[in-house]
């Protein structure tokens, strides 16, 4: 960032003035409490930011991704809100079984599977499963009385950040060949899925998409047509705005209108709903100067809960706890985490005040594939997470 653009992602991002919307109070008490670094989840945004998108997408029933957040109070909570579950591991579906999730509250989405994952499933209940390439549908038939299958579609975006039809997907071309497969061999096909990939700048893709389900299953109207997945893509702002997920939304809404009768329409937003719901606090623990740029060396990096600038393509806003004039001065510096690899690093084009050893950092938009990603590498411990209600006011 030059000096103009950190004035103004300090004075509308990241300055510290932005951080009222935090209780700070609850914010310095925690830090009283538990040692650096650590994840402070918010119950309170999990609930804001699914009703958002319920209110958004009226009629479409949500399947919260597990995967992106997988902590059993997210969980608890969207169960609550009566919120339902995209399941992709045998793991996933222990851990909801454990909280008292039923199986038919599920779909299990990964269209690669082992044997006993798809037993483990149907043991557990969860008899709907997502399927994109012939052996995938042979891998049914000794279980055809028991399953409803619904068939991925890849459609790629350029305008999502994360390409999910890279990996998995049949083009549209292949879907009649495959449902005639699943028929043939005594399988209900039931659904399409498709997911034009995560955090999707524009809703232009997850449209055509739509309508192109749409089309091919008025095409085949043999089948029983029973759910059109169109998976997730809702966007959140990290270091740059996004559209509101109401306008986000509009067009993929009113692309639904044209859903046959009877079929019900499933989404499985992850990010959208756990992105907001954490924050980190960091500490600063070192400090050195290196050529023209101060290094500050902080006590979580990518190999903790940062791992998502590496697996996730995002950068996420930090700050100062402290209040910062954001007329300056600031310096050429660079962010680092604690581990011994030169590749922990977590920002090397920034500039900030002039900052003291054991200051703190606020890390905003954490909950999505942060922890889920983080490792123990160099034996430091993952961040832990402390759960609290309301940290966030929406009312400002």
């Amino acid at each position: 960032m030059n000096r103009e653009e950190l004035v103004q992602h300090f004075a509308e991002q990241t300055h510290p003035d932005e951080l009222e919307q935090f209780d700070r109070s609850t914010l310095k008490e925690l830090i009283q409490q538990h040692e650096t670094p650590f994840l402070v989840l918010d119950l309170q945004e999990v609930e804001y930011q699914y009703r958002a998108l319920q209110n958004a997408l009226p009629g479409v029933e949500l399947f919260y991704a597990i995967k992106s957040l997988a902590h059993p109070e997210v969980i608890r909570r969207l169960k609550k809100l009566g919120g339902q579950f995209d399941l992709a591991t045998s793991g996933e579906v222990d851990l909801v079984k454990g909280l008292g999730i039923a199986g038919n509250q599920c779909i299990h989405t990964h269209p690669i599977k082992k044997d006993r994952e798809i037993r483990h499933a149907l043991e557990f209940g969860c008899t709907r499963f997502v399927v994109d390439n012939p052996a995938e549908v042979l891998k049914f038939v000794p279980y055809k009385d028991q399953v409803e299958l619904m068939i991925r579609v890849s459609f790629r975006s350029q305008d999502a950040i994360v390409d999910l039809s890279r990996k998995f997907g049949c083009v549209l071309e292949e879907l009649p060949g495959l449902v005639d497969l699943a028929m043939k061999h005594g399988m209900t096909v039931s659904g399409l899925s498709f997911h034009v990939g995560s955090q999707s700048l524009s809703p232009t893709a997850q449209v055509n998409a739509v309508q192109a389900s749409i089309a091919a299953m008025k095409e085949m109207a043999h089948v029983n047509w029973k759910w059109l997945d169109i998976g997730g893509s809702f966007p959140v702002s990290y270091q740059g705005p996004v559209m509101p997920i109401e306008d986000f939304c509009a067009p993929i809404v009113e692309a639904l209108q044209e859903v046959p009768q009877g079929v019900r329409v499933f989404a499985e937003p992850g990010r959208f709903i756990s992105a907001p719901s954490m924050i980190e606090v960091i500490r600063i623990i070192g400090k050195a100067k290196r050529g023209a740029r101060t290094w500050y060396y902080l006590d979580d990096g990518v190999y903790g809960a940062l791992s998502g600038q590496m697996y996730d393509h995002a950068k996420y806003p930090i700050a100062p706890l402290k209040p910062i004039d954001p007329t300056g001065p600031f310096y050429p510096s660079v962010l680092a985490g604690p581990t011994c690899d030169s590749i922990d690093v977590v920002d090397e084009d920034i500039e900030l005040p002039d900052l003291e050893v054991g200051e703190i950092l606020i890390a905003k938009q954490m909950g999505a594939y942060t922890i889920a990603s983080a490792t123990e590498f160099n034996y430091y411990p993952k961040p832990k997470v402390v759960v609290v209600e309301d940290l966030i006011d929406h009312a400002d």
